[in-house]
């Protein structure tokens, strides 16, 4: 995935499938200019980690 369409879907109010590592997570923020996310969990919303954008994958 490209850092505009992570931040296309954090930006969306609809919930679209992304993966990273085979786990469904939830986009919170995305830093455009250094292509990465802040991205948690499902299951653990209060688990963040920062992470390249290139390793999202949307289904």
């Amino acid at each position: 995935m490209n850092a505009q369409r992570a931040q296309e879907i954090a930006s969306s109010p609809i919930m679209t499938n992304v993966s990273y590592n085979g786990e469904s997570i939830y986009i919170e923020h995305v830093d455009e200019q250094n292509e990465k996310a802040t991205i948690h969990s499902l299951d653990e919303p209060n688990n963040k980690q920062s992470v390249s954008v290139s390793s999202l994958k949307e289904h």
